[in-house]
């Protein structure tokens, strides 16, 4: 992959100010988090009849693209398992830093999908501009199990340590102010990894992306701390990598809470040092 992903070069840019602190205007520079279109193409099919088309388009911050990818394609129910991807190529144009707007993810041929249907399905939400699906009976389909683990329990101290513990591994955040983040952790809550994104949902994306390119998910013994609200699709992402806690830092919406009631996920929102509320499966926290 050309470019780095850890560069920060390819996720802060530098802009001429001019500051107003403590009574007086000034000239300065800001750092502001890069935003970026991600093509995310596939090719599929048997060998004799190969197909080549593009799958989606979001805004996103660049570094990480095949986790990205990766987790995207986990989260529409594509793939379950890295074998399924043979490669990733890079294609057009690119940007600074060394990195491309368009990402090929060439699947094995037995990767059965209905593109055409998938494409239907794909409709705007609050949350990003092409991603989703059209429905919960949609998402539904896609989810094939609950994630509820009857070994796992976590310390209410272990939760309200998670958003200190994020803000560690914050660093574009610290420097812009403008990035969302992902956190996977231990069921002690010892940090495992951490995703930033201007998009909540490409953030997690990349941590899940990670996991399948590394060969561990389902991620049934983890928790997961997302910075901002808890949308439904975060939760959908959640329960199709097999993770059975989901943090936020912010609410939850209606439908995230009953998602999660029927998939066995406990979900937790406006998680800080001192408080948070519990909205689904309380048991595995104590």
């Amino acid at each position: 992959m050309s470019g780095d992903p850890n560069d920060p070069e390819l996720r802060r840019k530098s802009f001429s100010i001019r500051r107003f602190q403590d009574g007086l205007l000034e000239d300065s520079t800001d750092f502001v988090a890069t935003e970026e279109p991600l093509e995310i193409r596939v090719v599929f099919g048997p060998a004799s009849r190969r197909k080549d088309r593009s799958l989606s388009i979001t805004m996103r911050t660049p570094g990480h693209d095949r986790g990205l990818a990766a987790g995207f394609l986990v989260g529409e129910g594509i793939i379950k398992h890295k074998e399924q991807i043979v490669d990733f190529e890079e294609v057009g144009k690119q940007s600074v830093g060394g990195s491309s707007n368009q990402l090929c993810v060439h699947l094995a041929e037995d990767v059965e999908f209905d593109f055409g249907s998938l494409q239907r399905n794909f409709y705007m939400t609050s949350s990003c501009g092409i991603c989703g699906m059209a429905s919960l009976e949609a998402v539904r389909a896609r989810l094939s199990k609950p994630v509820s683990s009857e070994s796992l329990k976590v310390a209410s101290e272990t939760i309200t340590s998670l958003p200190a513990a994020l803000r560690q591994h914050q660093q574009t955040f610290a420097e812009t102010g403008g990035l969302h983040a992902a956190g996977l952790f231990d069921s002690a809550g010892q940090h495992i990894l951490c995703r930033e994104d201007v998009g909540r949902h490409n953030a997690l994306d990349k941590l899940i992306g990670n996991r399948l390119l590394n060969g561990q998910l389902p991620l049934g013994e983890h928790l997961l701390l997302v910075s901002g609200r808890a949308s439904f699709e975060l939760v959908q992402k959640a329960v199709l990598a097999g993770i059975p806690i989901l943090a936020a830092v912010g609410a939850p919406s209606s439908l995230a809470v009953e998602l999660a009631v029927e998939f066995g996920l406990t979900l937790i929102g406006f998680t800080c040092e001192s408080r948070f509320n519990v909205y689904s499966h309380p048991q595995c926290v104590g």
